[in-house]
């Protein structure tokens, strides 16, 4: 415990899901927080981390929403004194349609929440921990982003601009002690998938969700927030401008059918 004593952080979609897991893993890790998302939930997680003695500000907005960001910064700044670490973990799946029939306006929508947003993050972020010569920015990009197969391609494309977006961003970051890293989930049971896990319960079929990795299994949020953990902390003090894969060894291989043993 305490791998975060000390330090203050934000969490954007911490509503639900990775974003939750990862706020309530922090603050018992004795990270002072600054948690945000559109969903009055984030108010709930506030409640959950006071219970267990954490410290918490929750704030409802929009986290592509610039001045929302920039506002989130200057709360964890006044509240703590101070940013070390910043998790952009807010996102959007987007529609469902093939790209010949796809409106670009949700194309549009797509990237704004899931490439901006990070990249408000790490502007704004970067603007606070620059005075005190570190901080973690972390973002969440997606096993969709390294290759095609696990989601719609503008959510896919927008992962991969975030992937790209942590490799950029640590080397324009160069010398200032900052680390920008990114998390790529595999299948995580969260409210964002959670229609595939409906869909394969109805048919009878949870036993095959997450088949196609190497664990045999899906993830779960907390899985993704122990990654995040380790991205924030000290023990992660040489780890920069990474897109590191949690998915159960999926992106390990190309896609091929497998007899269990």
């Amino acid at each position: 415990m305490g791998r975060l004593q000390g330090k203050s952080a934000i969490v954007t979609g911490a509503a639900s899901g990775i974003g939750r897991a990862s706020a309530i893993l922090f603050a018992a890790e004795g990270a002072s927080l600054v948690i945000a998302d559109k969903a009055e939930a984030v108010h709930e997680t506030a409640e959950m981390i006071a219970k267990a003695g954490g410290t918490v500000v929750a704030l409802t907005g929009d986290a592509a929403d610039e001045a929302f960001v920039e506002s989130l910064v200057k709360r964890a700044v006044t509240e703590y004194g101070k940013l070390d670490v910043f998790y952009a973990n807010a996102g959007i799946v987007g529609p469902y349609v093939p790209l010949t029939e796809i409106d670009p306006a949700g194309i549009a929508e797509v990237l704004r929440v899931n490439l901006i947003g990070p990249m408000l993050a790490v502007k704004h972020g970067a603007r606070a921990m620059i005075p005190n010569g570190k901080g973690s920015i972390i973002c969440t990009a997606s096993v969709a982003g390294i290759r095609s197969g696990a989601g719609p391609a503008p959510y896919s494309a927008s992962k991969a601009g975030v992937m790209n977006l942590a490799t950029t961003a640590a080397n324009e970051l160069y010398g200032t002690g900052i680390r920008v890293n990114a998390i790529c989930p595999g299948l995580i049971e969260t409210g964002m998938t959670k229609p595939i896990f409906d869909q394969s319960r109805a048919r009878g079929t949870e036993g095959k969700i997450g088949q196609l990795n190497p664990l045999n299994r899906y993830g779960v949020p907390n899985e993704i927030a122990h990654m995040a953990l380790f991205l924030a902390s000290d023990d992660a003090s040489y780890v920069n401008g990474q897109a590191v894969a949690v998915d159960g060894g999926l992106s390990s291989s190309h896609p091929v059918v497998r007899a269990k043993r």
